[in-house]
């Protein structure tokens, strides 16, 4: 069990959880786009949507679960911040979307703050699809 400042990892608030994922998610898909060649920054911000939107986290998600690709602790940090209370979602997409999306960014920022890198570069291969 890992301890940032004397608290649990499993103790963050599951907000705080994808705030976190969030940056690091989009961190490893510019890094990917970049390592693809991609050199213009409107075509790198064009290709980085394909990954980074709601929509496209969510669809993941559920390919990442429907592919028993995760470990059930992993589902249940997914599941713990999915369904946490949130304060709505953007008019870009739907509630369920956009909860998924959290959910996905909650485990990365989960397995990052437990410094669990190599399993979030698993994840980020299998997502991108390496």
């Amino acid at each position: 069990m890992k301890l940032i400042n004397n608290m649990k990892v499993e103790e963050i608030n599951s907000l705080v959880l994808a705030y976190v994922g969030d940056c690091v998610y989009e961190n490893y898909i510019r890094h990917y786009l970049i390592s693809k060649g991609i050199a213009n920054v409107n075509d790198l911000q064009k290709e980085a949507i394909k990954y980074v939107s709601a929509t496209a986290q969510s669809n993941a998600i559920h390919k990442l679960i429907d592919d028993n690709f995760l470990h059930d602790d992993e589902i249940s940090i997914f599941n713990r911040v999915r369904n946490n209370k949130g304060h709505g979602h953007p008019k870009s997409c739907d509630i369920v979307t956009y909860k998924n999306a959290t959910g996905l960014e909650g485990l990365i920022g989960y397995l990052d703050l437990s410094s669990n890198h190599e399993r979030i570069k698993e994840i980020m291969k299998y997502i991108v699809g390496e």
